[in-house]
């Protein structure tokens, strides 16, 4: 896995889920500018769904297996769309602090898909 990229996915989603849990101590809702943050770190997960399949095509295996691995990444993928869904429902300072959530859960699921390629174990 490209660690690179792994890192500004991770930084990009805590930086959303500080940017957001901002607006919800000041009791916003997720406003239109969050709503393109939280695209910009969609499309960085998009990015990483694809190199990630392309390695796979290439003949690399992650030491997690292959299941799990495709599995996170489309979890990945699909983390800040439901949460901004959820978030355009609730137009109270608990949208916010729902993008604040499932932006963190990203940020750990990028150490999980690390481990998974084999980051953790020296690959």
């Amino acid at each position: 896995m490209l660690t690179p990229l792994t890192v500004a996915v991770a930084v990009a989603a805590l930086a959303l889920a500080a940017w957001c849990g901002w607006a919800a101590y000041r009791d916003q809702p997720t406003k239109d500018w969050h709503f393109i943050g939280m695209a910009v770190v969609t499309v960085l997960a998009l990015i990483q769904l694809v190199v990630g399949i392309v390695q796979l095509a290439r003949g690399e295996e992650p030491g997690g297996g292959t299941a799990v691995f495709v599995a996170y990444l489309l979890g990945v993928v699909a983390c800040l769309p439901v949460v901004g869904v959820v978030s355009l429902t609730e137009r109270t300072k608990w949208g916010s602090l729902t993008v604040v959530a499932g932006a963190v859960v990203l940020a750990v699921l990028q150490v999980r898909l690390y481990d998974i390629w084999g980051g953790g174990a020296g690959a």
